[in-house]
């Protein structure tokens, strides 16, 4: 008998998470989750959004890395009136099969695998698109906001990180606790253009039904990465930032119905799928982010299971050797 027929179901909360992964090992996770996507061995079901009252969506998803990895599927919601109630926006859990029996191998909070993964793969598109920049600008100061900023000051070398949030009460305490942390400049913005000016990598982390970044803010060679267009009424940004840059996204089919701005700019005929590039690509070398130093390139991802069955896989395996989380009769 094969031995991980005798593995527990293993519920991996929040606590069980913390430290399990770090930052650079997160990274790795994703760069093959695109890596295999990109090469066409990863499978990714068609990703399932249902609309709710007070602009919430419900979505689940099902992938793998490859025909032999752990199926994860992946079940949650976006709740942005949950702010107002002292509530997590985004709240999910993550069912992991083991690959070989098909039996479920761990229960995981999905809020910290997102959090953590959606992270690390924005560091990877930055490292990837941007290269090395100076002056950073993040939008939004929820846990993903916060998340990427201490993220940026922790990975690049940049001169300060603009945090925009106006509806925030508490961002001055926390631009203050991250900068002592890490040393690097943190500067509250009164206004969305004056976070932008001067910023090279700009990441906006919102769940914006209108544009929060004008095309014209960004500066020539800007990189914009958006995580919160997750949704075809989600519009971080507008017409104008597609059809002004390089228009990347984490995979071109699911970008093309679920990307607000690119499905509406698909749609209006504003741009054409060709000209839609995907990460993998990228990352592969197949095709370069940018054809000249000054273009503006737009990274749009609306997240996708293969990330978190990379994740997913990562966390599994860390777990069962250390012990962490807590096993269950099944």
């Amino acid at each position: 008998m094969d031995p991980r027929t005798a593995e527990p179901l293993l519920l991996l909360g929040p606590s069980a998470l913390d430290g399990l992964v770090d930052l650079d090992t997160a990274i790795a996770t994703q760069r093959r989750a695109f890596l295999a996507l990109g090469a066409g061995t990863a499978q990714l079901a068609p990703r399932a959004l249902l609309p709710g009252e007070g602009g919430s969506v419900v979505f689940s998803y099902t992938a793998r890395i490859s025909p032999a990895g752990s199926p994860v599927v992946k079940l949650g919601s976006v709740v942005p009136e949950n702010r107002e109630r002292g509530l997590p926006r985004v709240s999910a859990a993550v069912l992991a099969l083991d690959p070989v029996t098909g039996r479920p191998a761990a229960l995981i909070d999905g809020e910290a695998v997102t959090t953590l993964r959606t992270v690390a793969a924005s560091m990877l598109a930055a490292q990837a698109l941007s290269g090395s920049p100076s002056k950073a600008a993040v939008f939004g100061s929820g846990r993903q906001g916060r998340g990427h900023v201490s993220a940026l000051a922790r990975l690049f070398d940049v001169e300060q990180i603009a945090v925009c949030s106006p509806s925030d009460t508490t961002l001055d305490d926390f631009s203050a606790r991250v900068a002592a942390e890490t040393g690097t400049r943190v500067l509250p913005c009164p206004s969305a253009e004056a976070a932008v000016t001067g910023a090279d990598l700009v990441v906006t982390c919102t769940t914006s039904t209108h544009p929060v970044v004008r095309r014209a803010w960004l500066a020539p060679g800007t990189t914009l990465i958006s995580i919160g267009s997750f949704a075809p009424d989600r519009h971080e940004v507008g017409s104008d930032v597609v059809t002004g840059s390089r228009v990347i996204v984490d995979d071109v089919a699911t970008a093309s119905v679920q990307a607000g701005p690119v499905a509406t700019a698909l749609a209006a005929g504003e741009i054409s799928e060709q000209a839609l590039l995907s990460l993998g690509d990228v990352l592969a070398g197949k095709t370069p982010a940018r054809l000249r130093d000054d273009d503006i390139v737009y990274f749009n991802s609306v997240g996708l299971g293969v990330q978190d069955a990379a994740f997913a896989d990562e966390v599994l395996k860390r777990a069962r050797a250390t012990g962490a989380g807590r096993p269950l009769d099944w």
